[in-house]
């Protein structure tokens, strides 16, 4: 199959115009001009995309599709607020519930030209669901006790979940990890443990770190709205006593009990970092997922992508929970990022090619995937994505990477690929579930959480 369209945009090298790509066997076999490939391959089958651009599928490196159906329930909240009302909201889902809603964040990724997410979940729906879809992913199965008595009985719980949700998978396309959850909801010895069992099974690591100011209060000081004296009251029995003040930060902190000790680790957000924690995370070449538009809806603050980038971490973008935010679109994700950092950061401009590196390459390479997607290179899998400049607020077009990230969203994809396999193309899905059926399912479930 020829992919062809006004521009074709590889990522690690210059885009061109009027070009065309060769996808055989769910992988990138040709890329140039769309003339040269029309001669080299004139009986391939020809998919014309006109006035658009070519490119590869975008990263969400940070997401919780389960939580999609939750999306405006609770709304304009700071983040304290916002958790203890996810938490009340989360417990009137079940099973059924929490894998129609990530198939409904699932649907919502592949249409915005999401074709990878990396999903954090206790109820392994999101595992289920881009299995089902044919998504590429990167599962984390999210384990925590309070207590220290009851860590290894959570351990044990979470390597048997993963042992399974690896026998279901697509493993070529789906990679199971593990992660701790939220500091103020885990025991410290958690961390350790989870690095000694991503050792042993080579499997990824990720964790929340540092997004938020109550957080840091909490590590640091013991104090904010989740000290120990609400413990009791959010989550049940704890060890006395539960908590006393570290004195460092959120990373230090994870870093003096072994978080970073495996070879693939993710920090998710880093908002409230020093230069010292920047440079440990360096160290430790842990990745970074910044969401800068969740941190702006919910008054988390902003994160230093422009020290990041100065140290060279590995790092991209996600768009964190849908019940926070109102799309999953990280073509808006790209923009309003962009946008803050210069507003914050007025002597660093950032530019739209490195918002665009971040949601593909970047992203990629914080996942470490970047030997497969992030990029269209002869080699690499078909994880492709085409995108609508014909339109009024785009043309007429000399910088098509500059119109993608100012001007493009969600609305404007044509096309998503998945290893060479197209699951959704303009109002039109390609994909194992029946989506009218699961739109209304959501219908259903929200009526209850309304409640």
């Amino acid at each position: 199959m020829l992919l062809c369209a006004q521009y074709v945009l590889p990522i690690t090298s210059e885009p061109l115009h009027n070009g065309a790509v060769l996808v055989r066997d769910g992988a990138i076999r040709d890329i140039g001009s769309i003339d040269m490939l029309k001669l080299r391959y004139p009986d391939e089958e020809v998919v014309d995309f006109g006035m658009g651009a070519i490119m590869p599928g975008l990263i969400d490196l940070h997401t919780h599709l389960e939580n999609a159906v939750m999306r405006g329930i609770v709304h304009d909240v700071p983040y304290t607020t916002w958790i203890m009302s996810m938490m009340e909201k989360s417990a009137k889902m079940d099973v059924s519930d929490w894998y129609d809603s990530a198939i409904l964040g699932g649907l919502e990724a592949l249409s915005s030209g999401i074709t990878c997410v990396a999903d954090i979940t206790a109820t392994g729906a999101a595992c289920t669901a881009t299995q089902k879809l044919g998504m590429r992913s990167v599962i984390y199965r999210e384990v925590g006790a309070m207590d220290k008595r009851r860590v290894d009985y959570a351990m044990r719980l979470a390597e048997n979940d993963i042992m399974h949700w690896r026998e279901e998978v697509d493993g070529d396309r789906i990679t199971i990890g593990v992660a701790p959850t939220s500091m103020y909801a885990c025991h410290p010895s958690v961390f350790g443990k989870i690095s000694e069992f991503a050792r042993r099974e080579n499997v990824p690591v990720a964790m929340h770190m540092a997004g938020n100011r109550e957080e840091y209060n909490f590590i640091k000081y013991g104090s904010s709205p989740f000290s120990v004296h609400t413990m009791d009251q959010k989550r049940g029995f704890v060890e006395i006593p539960p908590w006393l003040p570290t004195g460092t930060t959120p990373v230090r902190y994870a870093l003096n009990w072994g978080a970073f000790e495996s070879d693939n680790v993710l920090a998710i957000h880093c908002v409230h970092v020093d230069d010292k924690d920047i440079q440990k995370l360096k160290e430790y070449d842990v990745g970074v997922a910044v969401c800068p538009r969740c941190n702006a809806q919910l008054g988390m603050g902003v994160a230093p992508i422009d020290k990041f980038m100065r140290a060279g971490l590995r790092m991209g973008l996600g768009t964190d929970s849908p019940a926070a935010i109102d799309s999953t679109d990280i073509l808006i994700e790209m923009r309003i990022g962009m946008l803050v950092q210069r507003a914050v950061n007025v002597g660093t401009f950032l530019d739209s090619q490195t918002m665009l590196e971040m949601a593909t390459i970047g992203a990629a390479r914080a996942l470490k995937l970047d030997d497969k997607v992030g990029s269209l290179e002869v080699g690499k899998r078909a994880d492709i994505v085409a995108l609508d400049l014909s339109g009024s607020h785009q043309t007429p077009t000399s910088d098509p990477v500059s119109a993608v990230v100012n001007a493009c969203s969600g609305s404007d994809v044509l096309m998503t690929m998945v290893d060479g396999v197209s699951l959704y193309e303009k109002n039109k899905w390609n994909v194992g579930v029946e989506v009218a059926k699961n739109i209304a399912r959501v219908i259903e479930i929200r009526g209850k959480l309304r409640v």
